[in-house]
């Protein structure tokens, strides 16, 4: 496991929730090649869905950019060994 390795760039989630997105991006991990981004981004995304309902959002990668909405406390931006990781809820219009 690599929890407590993961550095935050951006965040407006609190503490307990991050613990949750960097805990889930580790055992994604563990259990996928570090290069199946899609299946470490569906992993995150699903567990996410499961406890805190549908709508989340997880980009994974080591170069990407974007721009988009979300709904306030559910955004974070983090680095974990050579990924980026994008996690957040959309917002509704």
């Amino acid at each position: 496991m690599l929890e407590g390795k993961a550095m935050v760039k951006e965040t407006d989630m609190g503490e307990k929730m991050q613990s949750k997105a960097m805990a889930c991006a580790s055992q994604a991990l563990d259990l996928y090649d570090v290069s199946d981004c899609i299946s470490i981004a569906a992993h995150i995304k699903k567990e996410f869905d499961k406890e805190y309902g549908t709508g989340w959002q997880c980009v994974v990668g080591s170069n990407f950019g974007c721009f988009f909405t979300h709904k306030q406390g559910t955004f974070i931006y983090f680095a974990l060994e050579k990924l980026n990781f994008l996690i957040f809820k959309g917002a509704s219009s």
